[in-house]
């Protein structure tokens, strides 16, 4: 299972324009999803002002699965310590199907996500929001 993950996410990268989502698009879809997450700089800046029962997703793309203070589900820090690291193309397909992602990360069949909302379209759109949201480079 984790040879197919990892072989799905290497297709995705060479296949990157087809990821290729409208930031400012996605930027209007976040409105979905601040009910449960905000987006808040390191340094406190509120750029989302969201609910709190999600992660903050600011600088999401490139940090591993469940690393966050946050209290994350079992199976998305499983996933996180088998090397999935969030990128536009694999936060699409979590997006779509937050469960079957899980799953097939972890390759663990009763792997489940505390979110229950599925994206089903915009979500190209939505991950190319949430990677012009981040730190700063040093």
């Amino acid at each position: 299972m984790k040879f197919s993950l990892i072989a799905t996410a290497a297709l995705l990268t060479l296949s990157a324009p087809a990821f290729a989502g409208d930031a400012e698009k996605g930027e209007k879809e976040f409105k979905k999803c601040k009910a449960c997450h905000a987006i808040i700089a390191d340094d406190g800046t509120e750029i989302v002002k969201g609910g709190k029962t999600g992660p903050n997703l600011y600088g999401v793309i490139g940090r591993a699965a469940g690393t966050t203070d946050f209290k994350n589900g079992d199976s998305l820090v499983a996933a996180g310590a088998a090397g999935v690291v969030w990128d536009e193309a694999n936060l699409v397909a979590y997006l779509a199907d937050p469960k079957a992602f899980l799953i097939e990360a972890t390759g663990d069949a009763a792997a489940k996500s505390k979110m229950s909302f599925k994206l089903s379209k915009g979500g190209e759109d939505l991950a190319a929001y949430l990677a012009s949201v981040v730190p700063a480079a040093n």
